[in-house]
């Protein structure tokens, strides 16, 4: 049968139905003193926002140091067919590199050069010569390739072996049909990682026994080559202990 609704015009039926609604609504206040009713949590504590330490510090006007982080340089005399870079030889690549700057190849107890194969000491790069004729001492070490930019062509990744237990690690990017050096960075490496399209570098930290220096290089589009994205001090690890996944990759 249908159901017909009461005029709400009328104002008798207005006060029944509060009346209604208010005896109804006993029980539920009643009721929140039983268990299981809500309870406080307590004050709720005072949010204290960052506080601005020396204020009166001036604008900084002068340009910062310059560290070399978004250099990269063409490789002249290399040429990439199709833009594969598995197709070059990574020892020529880094000999191409080097010769672009013959002069400033440093001593093996010298100061490092420039930033670049420029830093190279005499005897890394009297070997890198001659890893044609004396392979066994070439310290070129075995390749890795990934998309690294997000181009969908992958980067090729060279590491380096030098005195004082230093590693260079290179990153070239094919481009214009030859290659673009776009990362260029040496320490004392233990450990290089690759995360997606990050390259994460764990590098000896100085003076701090029991940390290690843990830095993620990450492609910069507007700048056009790898940049040091984060770095941080972290607990060393063991050797052979897998890496622990960062909090933004659970």
């Amino acid at each position: 049968m249908p159901r017909h609704r009461t005029p709400r015009s009328a104002p008798a039926a207005v006060a029944i139905a509060v009346a209604v609604a208010v005896t109804a609504a006993a029980p539920l206040l009643a009721g929140c003193d039983d268990a299981g009713g809500l309870e406080s949590a307590g004050p709720t504590p005072t949010a204290t926002g960052p506080v601005r330490l020396w204020p009166e510090l001036p604008e900084i006007s002068a340009p910062p140091v310059d560290y070399g982080e978004n250099r990269t340089e063409h490789i002249e005399g290399v040429k990439v067919p199709g833009g594969d870079v598995h197709a070059v030889d990574p020892v020529a690549v880094v000999q191409a590199d080097m010769a672009a700057h013959p002069g400033r190849v440093s001593e093996p107890d010298g100061p490092e050069g420039p930033e670049g194969l420029d830093g190279l000491d005499g005897q890394t790069a009297r070997q890198i010569r001659e890893c044609g004729t004396r392979p066994q001492q070439c310290p070129v070490l075995k390749p890795y390739y990934r998309d690294l930019t997000g181009d969908g062509k992958d980067e090729l990744i060279v590491g380096i072996t030098m005195p004082r237990q230093q590693t260079a690690i290179l990153v070239y990017t094919p481009e214009r049909g030859g290659l673009t050096r776009i990362m260029s960075d040496t320490e004392a490496i233990v450990g290089v990682e690759l995360a997606g399209r990050d390259l994460v570098l764990r590098a000896v930290s100085a003076g701090i026994p029991g940390y290690e220096y843990r830095t993620v290089w990450s492609w910069d589009g507007q700048q056009r080559a790898m940049l040091p994205e984060r770095d941080e001090i972290i607990h060393a690890r063991p050797p052979g202990t897998a890496p622990q996944p960062s909090a933004d990759a659970r």
